[in-house]
């Protein structure tokens, strides 16, 4: 699949809505194309293009800055073992290796089956528990080479589904929070997002006591100057109230 879908073009509206220009939603929904085809499509960048404003040179410009981005397919799977010096020090040369053996493939290779891509990684940010691998950027540290092997078990036969999604997603949370970006000067009327979104969940922000509940219906924003989200706004009433 080139496009995205009906289902993400809706999402990539809302992201979209949610930054004052069109090209600042470029990286959010380059991941949103990644998670639904597993890599970054020549097709589909020049989509993600015409809905942000930008040259398709641009937007693969700017995706090739980031090494989480693919341009052509990969694996379900995509198995990073970190080769840095913490991991270096506790045998992970030797992990690379036998992941190598493992999955019969060298480091950029794909298996046969198309289940799993073995990279050789840089810092993976996990040193107290080296050494670490990440799949589809899920962490597991503290590997033998036995422990790997029974990752690979683990990960071919299903049973960590629930732990380690296909390759591109990112979250399985959909973003519904946030104020969405409006043009400075904007009437009350037109910000029909700014009252609290009804499905925040229990990780939304709760009332500190400290200052007025936010999102603000009719807050109004100078986008030239500021960028809020309904965390920092959070915070900032905090502060507001507490230099009173």
């Amino acid at each position: 699949m080139a496009r995205l879908n009906p289902d993400n073009l809706a999402h990539a509206e809302e992201l979209i809505a949610l930054y004052p220009q069109r090209r600042s939603a470029l990286i959010p929904i380059l991941h949103l194309l990644q998670e639904q085809d597993g890599y970054l499509s020549e097709d589909g960048m020049a989509h993600v293009a015409e809905l942000v404003g930008l040259e398709p040179v641009e937007v693969r410009g700017t995706a090739s800055f980031y090494d989480m981005f693919h341009f052509e397919p990969v694996g379900r799977y995509l198995v990073a073992v970190c080769t840095n010096i913490a991991c270096m020090l506790q045998g992970a040369y030797r992990l690379l290796e036998h992941a190598e053996e493992t999955l019969g493939v060298a480091p950029g290779g794909t298996t046969a089956d198309g289940m799993f891509t073995l990279e050789d990684a840089e810092c993976l940010a996990l040193c107290g528990n080296a050494p670490c691998v990440t799949v589809n950027w899920r962490f597991f540290g503290d590997l033998s080479l036995q422990d790997f092997d029974k990752l690979v078990e683990d990960l071919r036969s299903g049973r960590l589904d629930g732990e380690v999604p296909a390759h591109g997603t990112l979250s399985r949370v959909r973003r519904r929070q946030g104020l969405k970006a409006v043009s400075a000067g904007a009437s009350p009327s037109d910000e029909a997002a700014l009252p609290h979104d009804s499905q925040l969940g229990p990780d939304a922000p709760e009332a500190s006591g400290k200052g007025p509940d936010l999102p603000i219906p009719g807050t109004q924003l100078d986008l030239s100057t500021y960028r809020s989200t309904t965390a920092t706004a959070v915070v900032d009433a905090a502060h507001m109230e507490s230099s009173k």
